[in-house]
Protein backbone atom coordinates (compact mmCIF):
# COMPACT_ATOMS: atom_id res chain seq x y z
CA UNK A 1 0.00 0.00 0.00
CA UNK A 2 1.55 3.32 -0.85
CA UNK A 3 1.95 5.66 2.06
CA UNK A 4 -1.19 8.14 3.07
CA UNK A 5 -0.71 11.70 3.50
CA UNK A 6 -1.88 13.38 6.71
CA UNK A 7 -2.18 16.85 6.96
CA UNK A 8 -3.19 17.69 11.01
CA UNK A 9 -3.29 20.78 12.90
CA UNK A 10 -0.39 21.76 14.76
CA UNK A 11 -2.25 23.46 18.01
CA UNK A 12 -1.83 21.55 21.37
CA UNK A 13 -6.14 20.34 21.28
CA UNK A 14 -4.90 17.50 18.38
CA UNK A 15 -1.80 16.58 20.45
CA UNK A 16 -3.35 13.68 21.47
CA UNK A 17 -4.01 12.42 17.77
CA UNK A 18 -0.97 13.43 17.01
CA UNK A 19 0.64 10.98 19.60
CA UNK A 20 -1.51 8.24 18.20
CA UNK A 21 -0.92 8.34 14.69
CA UNK A 22 3.24 8.96 15.72
CA UNK A 23 3.52 5.64 17.97
CA UNK A 24 1.17 3.19 16.66
CA UNK A 25 1.33 0.62 14.02
CA UNK A 26 0.00 3.29 11.75
CA UNK A 27 2.49 5.55 11.77
CA UNK A 28 4.82 3.76 8.99
CA UNK A 29 2.16 4.26 6.53
CA UNK A 30 1.52 8.04 6.91
CA UNK A 31 3.36 10.62 5.89
CA UNK A 32 2.23 12.93 8.61
CA UNK A 33 2.59 17.30 7.89
CA UNK A 34 1.19 19.71 11.27
CA UNK A 35 -0.40 22.55 9.72
CA UNK A 36 -2.53 25.42 10.85
CA UNK A 37 -6.27 24.79 10.06
CA UNK A 38 -6.83 26.54 6.54
CA UNK A 39 -3.39 24.90 5.23
CA UNK A 40 -4.79 21.68 6.06
CA UNK A 41 -8.35 22.37 3.78
CA UNK A 42 -5.59 24.11 1.35
CA UNK A 43 -3.72 20.67 1.29
CA UNK A 44 -6.60 18.37 0.83
CA UNK A 45 -8.45 20.53 -1.74
CA UNK A 46 -5.56 20.80 -3.82
CA UNK A 47 -4.85 16.62 -3.96
CA UNK A 48 -1.20 17.17 -1.12
CA UNK A 49 -2.67 15.40 1.35
CA UNK A 50 -5.24 12.26 1.20
CA UNK A 51 -6.78 13.16 4.95
CA UNK A 52 -6.83 16.39 6.68
CA UNK A 53 -8.21 17.96 9.70
CA UNK A 54 -10.47 19.80 8.29
CA UNK A 55 -11.92 23.02 9.47
CA UNK A 56 -15.79 22.28 8.96
CA UNK A 57 -16.50 25.34 7.28
CA UNK A 58 -14.69 24.43 4.41
CA UNK A 59 -16.21 20.86 3.51
CA UNK A 60 -18.69 22.13 1.14
CA UNK A 61 -16.04 23.40 -0.57
CA UNK A 62 -14.48 19.97 -1.36
CA UNK A 63 -16.21 17.80 -3.94
CA UNK A 64 -17.02 14.65 -2.86
CA UNK A 65 -15.66 15.18 0.56
CA UNK A 66 -16.54 12.31 3.35
CA UNK A 67 -15.80 12.51 6.71
CA UNK A 68 -13.84 9.04 7.90
CA UNK A 69 -13.26 9.18 11.97
CA UNK A 70 -15.12 8.98 14.88
CA UNK A 71 -13.19 11.70 16.03
CA UNK A 72 -13.08 15.27 15.74
CA UNK A 73 -12.04 18.62 17.36
CA UNK A 74 -15.49 19.45 19.14
CA UNK A 75 -16.46 20.74 22.00
CA UNK A 76 -19.67 20.89 24.51
CA UNK A 77 -20.20 24.28 25.97
CA UNK A 78 -17.15 26.72 26.54
CA UNK A 79 -13.67 25.18 24.15
CA UNK A 80 -11.43 27.94 25.91
CA UNK A 81 -9.06 28.72 22.98
CA UNK A 82 -11.73 30.04 20.41
CA UNK A 83 -12.54 33.84 21.58
CA UNK A 84 -13.64 37.27 20.50
CA UNK A 85 -11.91 39.14 22.29
CA UNK A 86 -12.86 42.88 22.94
CA UNK A 87 -12.90 45.94 25.47
CA UNK A 88 -16.66 46.86 24.65
CA UNK A 89 -19.81 44.61 24.99
CA UNK A 90 -20.57 42.79 22.22
CA UNK A 91 -23.70 45.08 21.05
CA UNK A 92 -20.99 48.18 20.75
CA UNK A 93 -18.59 46.36 18.41
CA UNK A 94 -18.77 47.85 15.29
CA UNK A 95 -15.29 46.70 13.80
CA UNK A 96 -13.85 43.35 14.29
CA UNK A 97 -10.57 41.41 13.01
CA UNK A 98 -10.72 37.72 11.74
CA UNK A 99 -8.36 34.92 12.64
CA UNK A 100 -6.25 34.55 9.44
CA UNK A 101 -6.01 30.69 10.48
CA UNK A 102 -9.11 29.20 10.61
CA UNK A 103 -12.15 30.15 8.59
CA UNK A 104 -14.52 27.92 10.54
CA UNK A 105 -13.77 30.34 13.83
CA UNK A 106 -14.40 33.28 11.48
CA UNK A 107 -17.71 32.03 10.04
CA UNK A 108 -19.21 30.71 13.61
CA UNK A 109 -18.27 34.61 14.69
CA UNK A 110 -20.35 35.44 11.69
CA UNK A 111 -22.83 33.70 12.53
CA UNK A 112 -23.55 33.99 15.83
CA UNK A 113 -22.93 38.02 14.94
CA UNK A 114 -26.03 37.71 12.81
CA UNK A 115 -28.11 35.31 13.81
CA UNK A 116 -27.56 35.39 18.30
CA UNK A 117 -26.32 38.86 18.64
CA UNK A 118 -28.06 40.56 15.74
CA UNK A 119 -25.31 43.10 14.82
CA UNK A 120 -23.15 43.84 11.67
CA UNK A 121 -20.03 45.07 12.53
CA UNK A 122 -17.34 45.22 9.80
CA UNK A 123 -14.37 42.77 9.22
CA UNK A 124 -11.32 44.90 8.79
CA UNK A 125 -7.60 43.63 9.00
CA UNK A 126 -6.35 46.05 11.04
CA UNK A 127 -4.74 46.40 14.65
CA UNK A 128 -6.81 49.50 15.44
CA UNK A 129 -10.25 47.06 15.91
CA UNK A 130 -13.08 46.84 18.89
CA UNK A 131 -12.53 43.70 18.79
CA UNK A 132 -10.60 40.08 17.34
CA UNK A 133 -11.10 36.98 16.65
CA UNK A 134 -7.99 34.59 17.89
CA UNK A 135 -7.93 30.95 18.51
CA UNK A 136 -5.53 28.04 19.16
CA UNK A 137 -2.70 28.19 21.54
CA UNK A 138 -2.21 32.05 21.05
CA UNK A 139 -4.81 32.57 23.40
CA UNK A 140 -3.97 30.55 26.30
CA UNK A 141 -3.40 32.58 29.33
CA UNK A 142 -5.27 36.35 27.59
CA UNK A 143 -8.80 35.95 28.93
CA UNK A 144 -7.88 37.92 31.55
CA UNK A 145 -6.60 40.94 29.46
CA UNK A 146 -9.58 41.86 28.10
CA UNK A 147 -12.93 43.32 29.76
CA UNK A 148 -15.38 41.29 27.14
CA UNK A 149 -14.18 37.80 26.41
CA UNK A 150 -16.71 35.95 23.99
CA UNK A 151 -15.62 32.23 23.96
CA UNK A 152 -17.13 31.21 21.08
CA UNK A 153 -18.30 27.69 21.46
CA UNK A 154 -20.23 28.56 24.35
CA UNK A 155 -21.95 30.96 22.74
CA UNK A 156 -22.72 28.89 20.26
CA UNK A 157 -24.32 26.57 22.47
CA UNK A 158 -26.06 29.27 23.86
CA UNK A 159 -27.56 29.55 20.93
CA UNK A 160 -28.41 26.60 19.46
CA UNK A 161 -28.78 23.86 22.32
CA UNK A 162 -26.07 21.94 20.40
CA UNK A 163 -22.56 21.08 20.64
CA UNK A 164 -19.95 22.33 17.90
CA UNK A 165 -17.44 20.66 15.82
CA UNK A 166 -14.30 22.84 14.89
CA UNK A 167 -12.42 20.48 12.87
CA UNK A 168 -13.33 16.83 11.53
CA UNK A 169 -10.78 14.32 9.89
CA UNK A 170 -11.71 14.24 6.10
CA UNK A 171 -10.68 13.24 2.49
CA UNK A 172 -12.00 13.31 -0.80
CA UNK A 173 -10.30 9.93 -2.14
CA UNK A 174 -10.79 6.59 -2.08
CA UNK A 175 -9.39 4.95 1.46
CA UNK A 176 -9.88 1.53 2.00
CA UNK A 177 -11.78 0.44 4.73
CA UNK A 178 -9.16 -1.38 6.98
CA UNK A 179 -6.97 1.45 6.36
CA UNK A 180 -9.80 3.81 7.63
CA UNK A 181 -9.71 1.25 10.74
CA UNK A 182 -6.68 1.61 11.79
CA UNK A 183 -6.62 5.30 11.27
CA UNK A 184 -9.54 5.72 14.11
CA UNK A 185 -8.07 3.11 16.76
CA UNK A 186 -4.77 5.06 16.21
CA UNK A 187 -6.29 8.13 17.10
CA UNK A 188 -8.14 6.52 19.87
CA UNK A 189 -4.58 4.82 20.76
CA UNK A 190 -3.66 8.65 21.56
CA UNK A 191 -7.05 9.61 23.63
CA UNK A 192 -6.39 6.62 25.91
CA UNK A 193 -3.11 8.54 26.58
CA UNK A 194 -4.39 11.60 27.12
CA UNK A 195 -2.22 11.81 30.70
CA UNK A 196 0.98 10.69 29.02
CA UNK A 197 0.84 13.33 26.43
CA UNK A 198 -0.34 16.07 28.38
CA UNK A 199 2.75 15.37 31.27
CA UNK A 200 4.90 15.61 28.12
CA UNK A 201 3.98 19.23 27.45
CA UNK A 202 5.47 22.12 29.04
CA UNK A 203 3.94 23.46 31.84
CA UNK A 204 1.85 26.52 31.98
CA UNK A 205 1.12 28.89 35.10
CA UNK A 206 -1.48 30.86 32.99
CA UNK A 207 -3.44 27.49 31.65
CA UNK A 208 -4.98 24.08 33.05
CA UNK A 209 -3.88 21.94 29.87
CA UNK A 210 -5.09 19.07 32.36
CA UNK A 211 -8.53 20.18 32.13
CA UNK A 212 -8.21 21.34 28.64
CA UNK A 213 -7.46 18.38 26.97
CA UNK A 214 -9.12 16.15 29.52
CA UNK A 215 -12.76 18.11 29.38
CA UNK A 216 -12.97 20.86 27.41
CA UNK A 217 -11.94 19.30 23.96
CA UNK A 218 -14.16 16.98 23.00
CA UNK A 219 -13.17 14.59 20.50
CA UNK A 220 -16.28 12.23 20.02
CA UNK A 221 -17.93 12.49 16.73
CA UNK A 222 -21.22 11.62 17.34
CA UNK A 223 -25.03 11.86 16.57
CA UNK A 224 -25.26 15.44 18.37
CA UNK A 225 -21.77 16.63 16.50
CA UNK A 226 -23.54 15.92 12.74
CA UNK A 227 -26.78 17.96 14.06
CA UNK A 228 -24.68 20.87 14.71
CA UNK A 229 -22.41 20.67 11.77
CA UNK A 230 -25.09 20.40 9.66
CA UNK A 231 -27.08 23.26 11.55
CA UNK A 232 -23.71 25.56 10.97
CA UNK A 233 -23.21 24.46 7.70
CA UNK A 234 -26.80 25.92 6.92
CA UNK A 235 -26.36 28.88 8.65
CA UNK A 236 -22.86 29.94 7.03
CA UNK A 237 -24.81 29.47 3.20
CA UNK A 238 -26.91 31.78 4.92
CA UNK A 239 -24.44 34.53 5.64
Amino acid sequence: MSIIKVSAVSYTNTKPFVYGLTHSGISGKINLSLDIPSMCAFKLINNQVDIGLVPVATLYQIPNYKIISNYCIGATGAVDSVFIFSDKPIDEVKTIRLDTQSRTSNDLAKVLLKNYWKISPDFIQSENVDAYIEIGDRTFGKKNQYKYVYDLSEEWSNFSGLPFVFAAWTTNKFISPDFIDEFNHSLKYGLDRRKEVISALPPRADFDLDHYLMNQIDFSFDTQKEQALEKFIGLVRQL
